[in-house]
């Protein structure tokens, strides 16, 4: 069975379901960042902004998956 995708009409324009996963996955990163600096997030990964982003593509992927 396929999943049928619903998109987003914003003003009579169609929105690709992408790019609703994309801004939820920025809203929950922008929550996430302050939790993740005060757990000293950082300091755990050599390169800190690649760990982030990679945590935000896994959060994207998951988005996809589930909703």
């Amino acid at each position: 069975m396929t999943q049928t995708f619903r998109e987003l009409i914003i003003g009579g324009v169609l929105v690709a379901p992408i790019i609703s996963y994309v801004l939820m996955a920025v809203a929950i990163i922008m929550v996430l960042r302050p939790v993740l600096h005060f757990m000293r997030f950082p300091s755990f990964f050599s390169n800190p902004p690649i760990a982030e982003l990679s945590l935000y593509v896994a959060i994207v992927g998951l988005l996809v998956l589930t909703v």
